[in-house]
């Protein structure tokens, strides 16, 4: 759980920060299939650098919970896996991931 947590929250912080620099996402020119969900609203893909910065950063803040076993851990766990559920492919997969684990070992966290 923790490895997925860290690869998605450098990725999303360090993605975010590439397209705000250089008006791209990393990888292929087209960004992924999460973005039909942004087109559909009407929103530029390519506006959304603070978006993937905050979520970024947020899994990171998330690991750091469960590592210092904080009181808060589980519910953020659930509201930051809840708000990349839209990150099709690896988001979603990393979102379900953690759902699931979180509920399973929902009692080591103290909730």
């Amino acid at each position: 759980m923790t490895i997925l947590a860290i690869a998605n929250g450098l990725f999303m912080t360090m993605d975010g920060f590439h397209v705000l620099i250089k008006g791209k996402y990393m990888g292929p020119e087209k960004p992924g299939p999460w973005a039909k969900i942004f087109y559909k609203l009407k929103i530029n893909v390519f506006k959304l650098g603070p978006l993937f910065i905050v979520l970024g950063l947020g899994w990171l803040t998330w690991v750091y919970g469960l590592w210092t076993d904080q009181d808060w851990t589980f519910i953020f766990g659930l509201i930051i896996s809840s708000l990349t559920l839209w990150y099709i492919k690896v988001g979603t997969f990393i979102s379900v991931v953690t759902v699931v684990l979180l509920l399973i070992y929902k009692q080591q966290l103290g909730v």
